[in-house]
């Protein structure tokens, strides 16, 4: 306790954000490692599998620019805190409600559509208002490696999903791993209440030497009363190209995030136990590039502006992505198809950070906002789910997951056109 009272307080609130990121997604990707015991019980296809997973993409996407506005309104602290708990009540409704309509396998595929609806909608606003609280709490230059810790946190959420859920699932059942997970989200919800707040001056932790650190020169109170404010935020030019990109790197994720279970117990054979810790791999690597692509991002920015620090950062590893993609596809062995594939999913966190670092600084204190417009883009892809099993069911999986190469090398490309204008003068 005394390490952390000496620790300064922007830290302990990234801590904060780590935790909430890691418990934002052991609870909602939880499903794609039950998805092999809800098929067996059901008899679902990939295509109707597809439209379970895509439906929490419906309202997480479409909601996701609302959610930035509601975030920039609402304040960190009050609306963190608020969707936190209710993920611990969504999941535990993602377990029970398909109870409620289990004499037939289409009541059963309602009940689970409704509550990843519900989950998508109270998932839409978390990265968005962390994005906000680190412009808030980080001074300029530090943007990157602080989103990365975010995004560390979320490999880590996923990683753990697949031995944790996979233990519950095979000792209790799949309905019961859903209801063992529900508390973690309502306790992280009210931790980060209880010792969260929404800027440093707010604090009464925070140093007036630390407070100017954090400030970095900025003018916070012209910035904020800079004309057109969040709604001029929303149509930043740089912010829907770097939305664009995004798509195109989170193609590759979301074949991650939702199928990669399936893939490795269907298409490589491997066992529901030995799955569960194949998984933990992609996941795992890309908690550490992701704190290393941040570093680089960082580092690259304060020695040659934000323009092409970022922009080598993110070209550089959506051109590895694109690589490794292949080769784990087309591997012939399982266990060098897991290392490619996991070390594109890395390279896939390597260049996360960039791009909220990059639409931070193209928003400023209206960041916000304007990643409700990043990160909806970069959340389309998940609507594709449906497209994907289609796919899956007819082509193949190597020819699936393939594809994603072009698409994340078309990504690289859309970096040129980035162009953060107003902040290369200044190298922090």
């Amino acid at each position: 306790m005394n390490v952390l009272r000496g620790m300064p307080v922007r830290w302990r609130i990234l801590g904060l954000l780590f935790v909430v990121s890691l418990v934002n997604y052991l609870l909602r990707n939880s499903i794609s490692v039950a998805v092999p015991s809800i098929r067996e019980e059901f008899g679902f296809t990939s295509a109707e599998l597809g439209w379970i997973l895509g439906s929490f993409n419906l309202t997480y996407t479409f909601l996701m620019i609302p959610g930035g506005v509601f975030g920039e309104r609402l304040g960190a602290r009050r609306a963190l805190a608020l969707i936190t708990v209710a993920w611990g009540v969504l999941s535990w409704l993602t377990g029970f409600a398909p109870s409620l309509l289990a004499a037939s396998a289409a009541g059963a595929m309602v009940a689970l559509v409704v509550v990843r609806l519900l989950v998508g909608a109270s998932n839409a606003p978390v990265f968005p208002i962390v994005a906000g609280a680190i412009e808030s709490w980080f001074p300029p230059g530090r943007w990157a490696f602080a989103n990365a810790v975010s995004a560390a946190g979320l490999g880590i959420g996923q990683a753990a999903i697949g031995p944790v859920v996979t233990f519950l699932i095979l000792h209790y059942g799949w309905r019961e791993s859903f209801y063992a997970l529900a508390p973690i989200g309502v306790f992280a919800g009210f931790w980060w209440y209880a010792a969260a707040r929404d800027r440093p001056e707010q604090h009464p932790g925070v140093t007036p030497a630390e407070a100017s650190l954090i400030a970095g020169g900025r003018d916070r109170a012209a910035q904020a009363a800079a004309p057109g404010g969040w709604r001029v935020a929303l149509l930043n030019r740089d912010v829907l190209v770097l939305a664009i990109s995004y798509f195109c790197l989170n193609v590759v994720f979301y074949m991650f995030a939702q199928w990669l279970f399936t893939y490795l117990v269907e298409a490589r054979g491997f066992s529901m136990l030995e799955s569960g810790w194949l998984y933990v791999l992609p996941f795992a690597a890309g908690s550490v590039l992701a704190l290393v692509g941040g570093w680089i991002c960082d580092l690259l920015c304060r020695r040659l502006g934000p323009r092409r620090g970022c922009r080598i950062t993110a070209m550089s590893a959506l051109a590895l992505v694109a690589a490794f993609l292949l080769a784990g596809a087309y591997a012939a062995d399982p266990y060098v198809a897991v290392a490619m594939l996991s070390l594109c999913f890395g390279f896939t966190l390597f260049a996360d950070s960039t791009y909220w670092a990059a639409a931070t600084y193209a928003a400023g204190p209206h960041t916000t906002s304007a990643t409700g417009v990043l990160n909806f883009g970069g959340n389309v892809p998940g609507l594709l789910a449906p497209l994907v099993g289609y796919m899956i069911d007819h082509a193949g999986w190597i020819p699936t997951i393939a594809s994603g190469s072009g698409v994340a090398l078309a990504g690289a490309a859309l970096w040129l056109f980035v162009r953060l204008r107003g902040t290369e003068g200044a190298h922090p």
